[in-house]
């Protein structure tokens, strides 16, 4: 796990993530603006224009900037994550690599390596505007905004769609933990595969 502070305080973290995002927007192709938009994304869009959603989750802003459902995206998801003080993730792993970008607040990261039967105590890492962290494979994990105002974060995921474990505390037997696979934040864009009747 590596927790690393962002550039100087004229540079934006996001600005260096959106580049890299803006270079994958170039090789999709456009779409036309729809609330499901399958085919791909426009070479430039207004962030303060995606549709955002709470998922049924108290203090939770989600937003899908570049995603596999909505977008096409076969490599990787970009989401912009917004959590009210007090609010946090599930504990969990799942079965890809992910990067945070904390763009503003404070807050907690919560990590344990899973290599026994359960995650068990995880290591405590406070984590606050301008850094970054990464969550290996398969290693159970949760953010918590611990702090007193908004915690805005930018995450990158490998290799959608994932397979996520959900755990109800630390120390869960992993064959206990409730599988979820395929998951998506955008479900409800999720289109059935059609059948060839005959």
């Amino acid at each position: 796990m590596i927790v690393l502070s962002v550039g100087s305080a004229s540079s934006s973290p996001i600005v260096a993530v959106f580049s890299v995002a803006l270079l994958l927007f170039c090789f999709s192709e456009t779409t036309l603006g729809a609330p499901c938009p399958i085919n791909g994304l426009p070479i430039v869009r207004n962030i303060s224009d995606l549709p955002q959603d709470n998922y049924g989750r108290p203090g939770l802003s989600h937003m899908t900037v570049a995603g596999s459902v909505l977008h096409g995206m076969k490599e990787v998801e970009i989401w912009l994550q917004t959590f009210a003080p007090g609010s946090e993730t599930s504990i969990h792993r799942h079965s890809c690599e992910e990067v945070f970008v904390v763009l503003k607040g404070s807050g907690t990261l919560y990590l344990s390596e899973t290599h026994g039967n359960f995650p068990g105590k995880p290591i405590e890492f406070p984590i606050f505007a301008n850094s970054t962290l990464h969550i290996p494979i398969n290693d159970a994990h949760q953010v918590k905004n611990t702090g007193h105002e908004d915690l805005q974060v930018l995450v990158i995921i490998s290799r959608p769609p994932i397979k996520i474990f959900i755990y109800e505390d630390w120390f869960m037997p992993h064959t206990a933990a409730r599988l979820k696979f395929p998951y998506y934040w955008d479900e409800q864009c999720v289109q059935e595969s059609q059948k060839d009747e005959l």
